[in-house]
């Protein structure tokens, strides 16, 4: 049984905007402003992470749509540079990335949902709350597409109206104060471009999700491509507007030292106990619709990396009744409730799987430029506009990003990468291991 066209354009934007518009926006704001160092960078950097996505998206579009298939980057790194490179990234996102995001948004969940719902004081209700989620959205998930991608709309449509309701909110109050609107630049060896492109970049991440959900979507040659591009635009404006709005309610400096930048912003039109509970139920939503779009989106890959290695063969099984790679997704739901059980803190997680994610962004960069010599004469109903300098602009960016996060991750956790490479690198022996198994079958 192979994945029916069953997502249509609205879906697919759904889908790009509801993963990347998790809680990030709300956690990473006031740390990029305060590596930024004044209003005037804190905007540019939130503008030129936006328009790299932009350019990642555009050559995303070129390879979604000439293979329109589940998988996404696991299809186009096999085709380019042999099944052990395929793997590895499908084993990097079963054991590593897909997990570790899926956990990440289940934390958030619970953070603010123990705030609503309060349930004790003990550390124990928190993993409740993160296991609770994953349970019921992977559930969803399994019982069907039609579920899965109603649950997505929904909490996509209500994240978005709850932002835009934070950014009428600041605009309708009073400005802050004219001398807390900027602070002075801090001295430059404070600033800190690095850190506040990986957390930008991780904040904008998710806009190539469609790839992996390119079976699934009706008349692919035309409308992913228009997902990707009205999905990855819509998150740039509504970025910027939350940030224009951050400052115009706090200033700079309240901004840089606000530990709950939403409930500040909602605090200078609303009482503030009627703000917090406003904010934490729309993280909430933030947090569990970028969850369902992870654990969606998820299991095509493992269901890829199934339906062509033997030894995972159970994983490339789709559920025909319900239109879903079911083992696969109660395989990563499992993944990730194990994960919960060990997760450290968000900036922490993010730190541990950037690396890894963007040693395959930068090989699926590159992948467009070897396919294309190589495969000429597949069907590409959108070919990337300025090629090839803007393909080499994701390429740049994707290598500084792969750069910077292994160095930032070896300068102030190295613990972390060791262990994620040691996964990564774990996967070698399991492919000859899979290979082995194949050949005795």
């Amino acid at each position: 049984m192979q994945p029916k066209q069953a997502l249509s354009l609205f879906d697919s934007v759904c889908i790009i905007v509801g993963i990347v518009i998790g809680a990030g926006i709300y956690e990473t704001a006031p740390t990029v402003a305060g590596c930024m160092g004044s209003s005037t960078g804190t905007l540019t950097i939130w503008l030129a992470g936006g328009l790299l996505a932009l350019v990642g998206a555009v050559c995303y579009a070129e390879l979604a749509s000439a293979y329109p298939r589940s998988g996404g980057d696991y299809v186009y790194l096999t085709r380019a540079f042999g099944p052990s490179t395929g793997w590895l990234f499908g084993w990097s996102r079963l054991a590593i990335v897909r997990p570790g995001d899926i956990a990440l948004m289940a934390f958030v969940f619970a953070r603010y949902a123990g705030r609503l719902w309060p349930l004790g004081g003990a550390p124990i209700p928190s993993i409740a709350w993160a296991a609770l989620l994953v349970i019921v959205l992977t559930g969803i998930n399994v019982l069907g597409v039609r579920g899965g991608r109603w649950t997505q709309n929904a909490l996509t449509v209500a994240k978005t109206l709850g932002l835009l309701a934070i950014v009428f909110a600041a605009f309708l109050a009073p400005p802050a104060a004219p001398s807390i609107v900027s602070a002075p630049a801090p001295p430059a060896q404070h600033l800190n471009l690095q850190l506040a492109l990986i957390l930008v970049l991780f904040t904008y991440g998710g806009w190539n999700e469609m790839a992996y959900v390119a079976a699934e979507v009706k008349r692919p040659e035309r409308n992913i491509f228009r997902a990707l591009m009205i999905g990855t635009l819509a998150v740039m404006a509504l970025y910027l507007l939350a940030n224009a709005s951050f400052l115009r309610a706090l200033g700079y400096a309240a901004l840089e030292q606000s530990q709950a930048v939403a409930v500040d912003t909602m605090a200078r039109g609303l009482p503030e106990a009627a703000a917090g509970r406003f904010i934490a139920a729309l993280i909430c939503i933030s947090a569990a619709g970028a969850a369902n779009g992870l654990i969606f989106t998820g299991a095509r890959i493992s269901y890829a990396l199934g339906a062509e290695h033997a030894m995972f063969r159970a994983l490339g099984r789709w559920n025909e009744r319900r239109g879903t790679p079911a083992i696969a997704l109660l395989t990563q739901g499992a993944v990730s409730l194990l994960i919960i059980l060990l997760a450290g803190s968000f900036i922490n997680t993010i730190l541990y799987s950037a690396p890894v994610v963007w040693l395959f962004f930068t090989g699926t960069a590159f992948s467009l430029f070897i396919l294309r010599r190589r495969e000429p004469g597949v069907v590409r109903p959108y070919r990337v506009f300025g090629y090839p300098i803007v393909p080499l602009i994701f390429c740049a960016y994707s290598l500084f990003m792969l750069h910077s996060s292994l160095a930032y991750a070896w300068n102030m956790k190295p613990a972390a990468l060791a262990l994620m490479s040691g996964i990564l690198l774990l996967g070698v022996p399991v492919f000859w291991a899979g290979r082995w198994y194949a050949a005795r079958s």
